[in-house]
């Protein structure tokens, strides 16, 4: 594993989100998952399974 570097960009309008439903074990189970994206960089995006909608973060 590398060590987080500071992230320094001033553009906050290269971010993009998408979600999924992803289907496991022959369609038996599911479950939803977030992805946060930097447009601008492959290195820079998170991916969580825990949420099923965004109004459930607090």
């Amino acid at each position: 594993m590398v060590p987080a570097e500071p992230y320094t960009s001033a553009r906050t309008d290269s971010l993009e989100s998408h979600s999924y439903r992803i289907t496991v074990d022959d369609g038996r189970e599911s479950f939803y998952a977030l992805s946060i994206e930097d447009a601008t960089s492959e290195e820079a995006w998170l991916m969580s399974d825990t949420v099923v909608a965004l109004d459930n973060v607090r």
